[in-house]
C-alpha cells in the first residue's frame, strides 16, 4: 500500500511537472511575439513612420506600442472570466490563438510608402490584438502554474512563469543578433524585421496544439457548480482591497520591467551613445542573468516568504533608479555599462521571481484568474505600458532625469503596497496541495 501511495505520489509530482513546463513554454513564445515588436523598433519605425528626427519616428512607435497595453485590460477581463467559467488551459489556448494572429499580421503589413497611413493603422489593430492576448496570458500563466505547484516549491516553479516571460525576450533579442549577422542594415530596416514576426507566427501556431494537451488543476475541477460568477462587479465587491494593491504593485513593478528591460536597449543607444549591436549585446548578458536569478529568488521567497523579497525590489528599486540611470547615460565601455544595468535587473529578480504567484495567493479559485488579471493589466497599463513614452517624451523636452526620479517614484508606490500586502506564504487562497 504504502509503495503504490508513494508511486502514484511521484507520477503525480512528474505529471504536474510536464504541465508546468508545458505552460511555461507556451508562456515564452506568447512573449516573444510581445517584445519582437519592441526589441525591432529601431529597425522598422522609419518604414512605418517617414520622419526625420530619429526620437519622433520611436516615439510614434512606442505610442502604438502603448495601444497594446490600452487593451490589456479588455484583454484581461474577457478572458479572465472565460479562464474561470471554462478553464485554466481553455484560456491559455485561447490567448496563444489570438498571438500568432496578431504576430503574422505585423509580418505581412504593408509599409507607408506602399499604403500610406493605413500601414500604421494595421499596425495598431495587431498589436491590439496581442494585447487582448497579453492580458489574458499573464493572468491565465500566473494562476495555471501556482495551482499546479506543489506548496511547499510554490514560488520556486512559479518563477518559470518570469523564467520564460525573459526567455522569450531574449529569443527576441537572439533573432534581432542573428538578423544583424546575416543581412546589412539597410535590408533588416527594409524587410529583414519581418522575418522575426513571421518566425513567432509559426511558433505561436504550435504553441497552440501544445496547449491543448495540458491537464487541467485541480482548484478549477474541485469548485462547485453553483460558486460565486467570476465578474468585475462581483471582484470588486468582494475583494476592493486586493485589486488596489495588486494594481499599484503592478504598476511599480512592470515599469521598472520595462525601464530596465525593454527601453534601456534604446537608452543605450539614444542616450549612452553604443551601436544598436553593442546596446543589443549588452542587454543580451544582462537578460540572461536576470533569467537565471529567478528560481533563486523563488526558493529563497520559499524559504523565508513572500514579503522579504518583495521588500528587496520595492526599496532598493526606488533608491537606486537615480543613480543608476544617471551613471549609465555617461557610460562609455560595453562592461561598465552591464555591471550598472545589472544593478538593478537583480534587485528586480527578487519581486518577478513571485510576482504572479503573490497575485494568484489573494483570491479564491472561482475568481482567481481575473483578480490576478484585471488588477495587473490595470497597473500595467498606466505604468508599465507608458514607461518607454514617459522617457523618450522627458528626452524630446529637454529634461530627460526627469524619467528616472518618476521611476523612482512609480517603484516607491509599488514599496507602500507590498507594506500593505498579507504575507501570502502563510494565508495563501489556494487551498490544493
Amino acid at each position: 500500500m504504502a509503495t503504490a501511495a508513494a508511486a502514484s505520489s511521484a507520477a503525480d509530482a512528474r505529471k504536474r511537472i510536464r504541465d508546468i513546463l508545458g505552460g511555461s513554454a507556451g508562456n515564452l513564445v506568447e512573449w516573444y511575439d510581445w517584445y519582437a515588436y519592441s526589441v525591432l523598433t529601431i529597425y522598422f519605425a522609419p518604414v512605418f513612420f517617414p520622419k526625420e528626427d530619429p526620437t519622433a519616428q520611436l516615439l510614434s512607435a512606442a505610442a502604438i506600442f502603448a495601444v497594446g497595453f490600452l487593451m490589456r485590460p479588455i484583454g484581461a477581463w474577457m478572458m479572465g472570466i472565460y479562464s474561470d467559467r471554462y478553464g485554466r488551459k481553455s484560456g491559455l489556448t485561447l490567448s496563444v490563438a489570438l498571438m500568432a494572429g496578431g504576430a503574422l499580421l505585423i509580418a505581412a503589413a504593408p509599409t507607408y510608402a506602399m499604403a500610406g497611413a493605413i500601414a500604421p493603422t494595421i499596425l495598431v489593430v495587431a498589436r491590439m490584438l496581442q494585447g487582448l492576448s497579453v492580458g489574458g496570458e499573464y493572468g491565465a500563466s500566473a494562476t495555471y502554474i501556482s495551482e499546479k505547484a506543489m506548496r511547499n516549491r510554490r514560488a520556486f516553479w512559479a518563477s518559470f512563469q518570469y523564467i520564460t516571460l525573459i526567455g522569450g525576450q531574449l529569443l527576441a533579442l537572439a533573432v534581432v543578433v542573428l538578423l544583424q549577422a546575416l543581412m546589412p542594415e539597410s535590408e533588416l530596416q527594409q524587410w529583414g524585421w519581418r522575418i522575426a514576426f513571421g518566425v513567432g507566427a509559426i511558433l505561436a501556431f504550435a504553441v497552440y496544439f501544445l496547449r491543448a494537451r495540458l491537464g487541467e488543476t485541480e482548484s478549477f475541477k474541485r469548485q462547485s457548480k453553483d460558486r460565486a460568477p467570476s465578474t468585475i462587479s462581483h471582484l470588486w465587491r468582494s475583494h476592493p482591497r486586493e485589486f488596489l494593491i495588486v494594481a499599484a504593485i503592478s504598476g511599480g513593478g512592470s515599469a521598472a520591467f520595462y525601464a530596465y528591460t525593454t527601453y534601456m536597449q534604446k537608452f543605450l543607444v539614444n542616450t549612452s551613445g553604443f551601436s544598436k549591436p553593442t546596446a543589443t549585446m549588452i542587454m543580451t548578458i544582462a537578460l540572461i542573468v536576470f533569467m537565471l536569478i529567478q528560481p533563486w529568488w523563488g526558493m529563497a521567497a520559499d524559504r523565508w516568504g513572500r514579503k522579504p523579497m518583495l521588500y528587496i525590489f520595492g526599496f532598493g528599486g526606488t533608491l537606486v533608479s537615480v543613480p543608476i540611470y544617471s551613471a549609465i547615460s555617461g557610460a562609455t565601455e560595453p562592461m561598465t555599462a552591464l555591471a550598472l544595468v545589472l544593478v538593478p535587473l537583480v534587485l528586480l529578480g527578487a519581486y518577478t521571481s513571485i510576482s504572479g504567484l503573490i497575485k494568484a495567493e489573494l483570491f479564491p479559485a472561482h475568481i482567481r484568474t481575473l483578480g490576478v488579471a484585471l488588477p495587473y493589466a490595470v497597473g500595467n497599463t498606466l505604468f508599465g505600458g507608458t514607461a518607454e513614452y514617459v522617457a523618450l517624451w522627458f528626452k524630446q523636452a529637454g529634461v530627460e532625469s526627469g524619467f528616472y526620479w518618476y521611476l523612482s517614484a512609480v517603484i516607491g508606490m509599488a514599496a507602500i503596497g507590498f507594506v500593505m500586502l498579507p504575507e501570502t506564504k502563510t494565508n495563501s487562497q489556494i487551498l490544493e496541495e
